[in-house]
């Protein structure tokens, strides 16, 4: 049986008569076959279509015969102590699985979380067996080629709800939002604050959406003031930490929906010598070093960053091994981390 660079491996059609079928070149059928990004995704789809339809066989990239030892982990950044969190959860897995690990940084540089251009093709090139994404955000033509290639991958914290079919894991947000919530309600608080993420990120809609509804089941109404878009950003924290201050009725407390977003509200704080918590409580979203570090330390809701990693490679192993886990959406459990920066508010 002999293989050419233009013919499957058996008797099939050539890669001429599928572009023709699919109505391309056949450069651009053969940029399909071998993996590479800059193909639109409709062109890709027939392409696909093709292929399958007519038995085209693909010639392997790498060693079949070899069971896979590598997988690939794609982060947002690798100067932050979550990111140390995410790789620490997912080294001690592959540890535990025998798997190699490549870790990449090919979402910082790019706008939204998007992998680098031509990422995807370095991972063809790789042999990748699997691969997890931290905080990412793929196009449709990425996950397309994805699914062309079959390589398995989870989504760990997705930016946006995924498509249909793939796999994500991530901590409880709405009811880490209720409990910071329900803390301070209990605590006597009614001028509740809440400085949120990004609207459009997910676990930053499912916290706010938490701590609406323990205000609902406590019947309190929700200030429209009381809400400020942090963006996940200290300094912008900060400067919506000091606009609820400047309201004419300021709140008594404010849950901020991360732990670096608290560090601004405290600036912010001690900047007009208030004090934490006798004049302002403060509650975070994380459970991050630093929540220990801050003074007075932080009362936060921690969510388990190692585990969810650890598990969305061990799901990311079954997907490799044939299996698939049942539900596309697995959520690990939030705690409220009591410390120091909530109290009673004053008479």
């Amino acid at each position: 049986m002999v293989s050419t660079a233009g013919a499957s491996a058996t008797a099939g059609p050539t890669l001429a008569v599928v572009a023709r079928e699919a109505g391309v070149s056949v450069p651009t059928a053969s940029k399909v076959v071998n993996g590479r990004e800059d193909v639109a995704p409709e062109t890709r789809r027939r392409v696909t279509e093709a292929l399958n339809r007519l038995g085209y066989v693909r010639r392997p990239r790498f060693d079949a015969s070899r069971p896979p030892r590598q997988v690939d982990l794609v982060v947002h950044a690798l100067d932050s102590s979550r990111s140390g969190a995410v790789l620490r959860g997912v080294e001690e897995a592959a540890y535990e699985a025998g798997l190699d690990l490549v870790v990449s940084a090919a979402l910082s540089r790019t706008r939204a979380g998007h992998p680098q251009r031509g990422w995807l093709d370095r991972l063809a090139v790789r042999g990748s067996a699997g691969v997890l994404f931290n905080l990412a955000e793929l196009t449709q033509s990425q996950y397309a080629w994805l699914a062309q290639h079959r390589i398995p991958f989870v989504m760990i914290d997705p930016v946006l709800e995924p498509p249909a079919g793939v796999m994500s894991v991530g901590a409880a947000n709405w009811q880490g939002g209720v409990t910071a919530t329900e803390h301070l309600l209990a605590l006597g608080h009614e001028r509740i604050a809440v400085i949120a993420g990004p609207r459009r990120r997910m676990c930053s809609s499912a916290r706010v959406a938490g701590y609406r509804s323990a205000l609902a089941s406590a019947g309190v109404a929700p200030d429209p003031e009381y809400l400020r878009d942090g963006g996940f950003d200290e300094t912008l924290a900060y400067r919506r930490m000091r606009e609820l201050l400047d309201l004419p009725v300021p709140p008594t407390a404010v849950f901020v929906c991360s732990d670096r977003m608290a560090l601004g509200a405290y600036r912010a704080l001690a900047e007009r010598g208030l004090r934490i918590p006798d004049d302002v409580s403060v509650v975070g979203f994380d459970d991050l070093p630093e929540s220990r570090w801050t003074t007075p330390a932080l009362t936060t809701v921690r969510q388990p960053l190692a585990e969810t990693a650890a598990t969305a490679l061990r799901m990311l192993v079954r997907m490799m091994d044939g299996e698939r886990p049942e539900g596309t959406r697995t959520e690990l459990s939030t705690r409220l981390v009591q410390r120091s920066s909530t109290a009673p508010p004053r008479a």
